[in-house]
């Protein structure tokens, strides 16, 4: 004998009431999608409540800082692969041959000090690298809403600059990092803000500087001051 009640076939819901609670819940789901989900986590905002609300732009700066750890995922995989092949092999297999032992005539040995300051003394000084002459510039930039832009000094291996840069209009999304031919990317930091100043110090030879870009809705407009140890600065759009 049961103690529970068994309901009614007239208390249980019908066939439409239930196709209607699950049409309610399918679009109250898609609602959310749309208006949330979409421009939250991926910057895709078909609706324009989530640019209202503020996630549209949380969804653009998800969707590029992984694009940017994707890429320095594939640059740092690069310069491993670029080090393993470098690396020289074992010398295991090297066989030195026994010392010979000589003996120099006492004349001949008095005499080897005197040869080797005489030739010291006929050659020319060693070379000194060019260093790069020490210029400032002032470079001002306007981003439009999304559109980016890259500045790049040329400097030497351990050169220094001092470097401001400001956005006039809010927090603009940045990568300060630098490449040559054979390093397609070394970073020195990302994020995003309004203002940075410091000092960059070159880790190699090749060009060194700053992408920005522009996820404020509004166009910005861009200061960057340089100045020290840089041969040429170059704007890539």
């Amino acid at each position: 004998m049961y103690n529970a009640n068994k309901p009614a076939l007239s208390e249980l819901p019908s066939s439409g009431q239930l196709l209607r609670s699950t049409g309610i819940a399918a679009g109250v789901a898609a609602l959310l999608l749309a208006t949330v989900v979409l421009p939250a986590e991926y910057g895709v905002d078909p609706t324009r409540v989530g640019s209202v609300l503020g996630l549209t732009e949380m969804g653009r700066i998800k969707q590029q800082l992984a694009a940017e750890a994707e890429a320095d995922a594939q640059a740092t995989a690069a310069v491993s692969r670029e080090t393993a092949t470098a690396t020289p092999s074992s010398p295991a297999n090297v066989q030195l041959s026994p010392p010979v032992e000589t003996v120099a005539a006492p004349v001949a040995a008095a005499a080897a000090p005197a040869a080797a300051a005489s030739t010291a003394a006929d050659l020319p000084p060693a070379p000194v690298p060019a260093q790069a002459a020490s210029r400032s510039d002032t470079t001002t930039i306007t981003l439009q809403p999304d559109a980016a832009t890259e500045v790049k000094l040329v400097m030497e291996e351990g050169a220094r600059a001092r470097f401001t840069w400001s956005s006039s209009g809010g927090k603009v999304n940045f990568d300060t990092h630098a490449d040559n031919p054979s390093i397609d990317y070394h970073g020195y930091g990302k994020g995003s803000s309004q203002r940075e100043t410091g000092e960059l110090v070159a880790a190699f030879t090749g060009s060194h500087g700053w992408f920005w870009r522009n996820r404020t809705g509004e166009p910005v407009t861009i200061t960057l001051e340089t100045s020290g140890g840089y041969s040429d600065l170059k704007r890539f759009e």
